[in-house]
């Protein structure tokens, strides 16, 4: 089938090699702009653009999606179905309706649970066991058409972020090939979500990455995990900043105050929280490197007592 692709991230990659495998016609690829990226603020490509490149695939990095210019380029490839993974941009009315098949969207969620921009992270703060991936039929709504295919995925008790997105990138992939081919054969009919169970996952702000040791341990651990390999969860050891990045909860009756160090050694460091407390187990001083607890412990004493807390 004749597309055109949109998106942006690594997420969107996996998406974009299964169609070009299954000898899809790949006219054209849309991402955004390049972004500065790193200390020295160069201007970087996004994933997309660099694979595209690499396949030799002509690729479009519109500011606007409402630029004339861009319906202009859509409408000279005359694309069957355009695929949008990822792309991180409202599509506007005229470029919906441009393609005759529509235009279908992986999500990263068993809509209508999650709709949003970051849909895996709030499946795993909110402890989610599992989840999964949807293909639907493109509206003006945010994430609000018509389900084509679902698949669920199991959440693991210590996955991350990141091992979670790469899991759903994989079976997303294989999910929009086969929505594909039976779109194509008309074999399969749309169904409208059920808006009343509809919930939300906008993008994560930076005062969501702050750990806050009055909640309960669990809640603790589901930020950390959901926030591994970036931003890292966050807070302050004596005036410092700290990034946690794995701790495991445990329960049962604890004395301290929420964000005190109750034991350290080797195997983890505990600290109370609102209920339980959580073992840390890999960590990361500004500036350092990140070290599980028993590394971390050769240069870096900790002191039973101290409280940790926010950053100021």
């Amino acid at each position: 089938m004749r597309l055109v692709f949109m998106g942006t991230p690594v997420f969107a990659l996996p998406s974009l090699e299964a169609l070009l495998r299954a000898g899809h016609d790949i006219a054209l690829v849309i991402t955004k702009p390049d972004r500065p990226r790193g200390r020295g603020g160069k201007l970087a490509p996004p994933p997309v653009k660099e694979w595209a490149e690499r396949h030799g695939l002509p690729c479009l990095q519109p500011g606007s999606l409402k630029d004339s210019s861009v319906l202009t380029a859509l409408s000279q490839v005359e694309p069957e179905v355009i695929v949008v993974v990822a792309y991180g941009k409202i599509l506007p009315p005229e470029v919906l309706k441009l393609p005759p098949r529509g235009c279908i969207n992986l999500h990263a969620s068993l809509l209508p649970k999650y709709r949003g921009a970051a849909p895996i992270q709030h499946a795993l703060l909110a402890g989610e066991k599992m989840t999964g991936v949807t293909t639907m039929l493109m509206d003006e709504g945010m994430d609000t058409g018509d389900i084509l295919l679902q698949e669920p995925l199991a959440i693991g008790e210590e996955e991350s972020f990141g091992s979670l997105q790469d899991r759903l990138a994989r079976l997303g992939a294989e999910l929009l090939v086969r929505t594909l081919k039976l779109w194509e054969r008309g074999e399969i009919h749309p169904r409208p979500q059920d808006h009343t169970q509809a919930t939300y996952a906008p993008p994560l702000q930076s005062k969501d990455e702050i750990i806050r040791w009055e909640e309960p341990a669990e809640r603790i651990k589901n930020l950390v995990r959901a926030l591994d390999p970036a931003p890292g969860a966050r807070t302050s050891y004596q005036g410092k900043l700290l990034k946690i990045w794995r701790v495991r909860a445990l329960s049962g009756p604890f004395g301290g105050v929420p964000g005190e160090i109750l034991g350290v050694d080797p195997s983890g460091i505990v600290v109370r929280a609102g209920q339980g407390a959580v073992l840390v187990q890999e960590l990361q001083l500004a500036n350092g490197k990140r070290l599980r607890v028993a590394e971390f412990l050769r240069g870096h004493p900790v002191t039973p007592g101290v409280v940790l807390g926010e950053l100021k």
